[in-house]
Formats: C-alpha cells, structure tokens, sequence
C-alpha cells in the first residue's frame, strides 16, 4: 500500500435559492374578452362577414344559441347573447376598446371591411408608430386594428 488515504468526495455547494419578490406579482399568459350582444346573430354575421373572424365553439341553450368563439390569427374574442337584464338600450363599451395588431397590411384590411359593408370609424392614419384605424361593431364596441410595431 501507498500509505496515502483515499479521497474523499467534497460535496457540491447547492446553488442558493432566490427567493421571489413578494408578494408574486401576476404573470397572465393570455387574455380573450367577451362581448354581449343584443342580436347574437347578426353580430356574428358581422365578425365573420366583415371583420374576418372564424367562428368557432357553439353553445346553444334550448335551441337558441346563446355563446359562440371566435378567432382571427392569436386574438380570441367571446360573443355572448345578451339577456337584456340591464336593458338593450344601454350604451356597451362606453370608454373602452379592444386594439388588434396585425402584420397584415392595415389599409387592405380597411378596404376588404368596406367592401363587406363595414364602416370604419376612422380611416387608416399613422399614429403612435403604427398604422390604425377603427371601427365599431352593431352593439358599438370600439375595435382599433393596428399594425405592428
């Protein structure tokens, strides 16, 4: 024998745990907002017709269809029926607007939405470092649709 010992196998420093700020802060992975609407049908003619959506998921509650999904690209948006609770006469996203960025060409969008039909509410403009424009839908919520950055 050697004389000498064997060696000995050092630990290994755990790396130290960070401890996160607290309290946490929020981490939202996506948003998809929900729309009531007055006539369910004519606003969903309406995604789909003039603005360009997919209609997707369909819920019916006894044969009347109450909720329906709808996607154009990443952007997911809810329309529901509204029941009338709060009255049909009230103002719907008053203050309020839904901005949809595209890297589609913006005035080509605006121009295939006036030949369905659609009317914008103002034209396309640069602002903000964009191109934009908006729009309402038939209960008047405001939709801006913008290029991106």
């Amino acid at each position: 024998m050697s004389g000498k010992s064997p060696k000995r196998a050092v630990p290994k420093k755990r790396p130290v745990a960070r401890k996160r700020a607290q309290p946490e802060s929020f981490r939202g992975r996506a948003l998809t907002a929900s729309l009531t609407a007055t006539d369910i049908h004519k606003s969903l003619a309406w995604y789909t017709n003039v603005l360009g959506f997919h209609a997707g998921e369909k819920y019916e509650r006894d044969g009347k269809l109450m909720f329906v999904s709808l996607k154009a690209g990443a952007v997911e948006l809810g329309l529901g029926q509204d029941d009338g609770a709060k009255g049909f006469a009230r103002i719907k996203g008053e203050g309020f607007s839904l901005r949809i960025t595209t890297a589609q060409n913006v005035d080509d969008i605006a121009q295939r939405i006036k030949t369905a039909g659609g009317t914008l509410e103002s034209e396309p403009t640069d602002a903000w470092g964009t191109r934009v424009f908006t729009l309402r839908d038939p209960d008047g919520f405001k939709l801006v649709i913008s290029s991106e950055r």
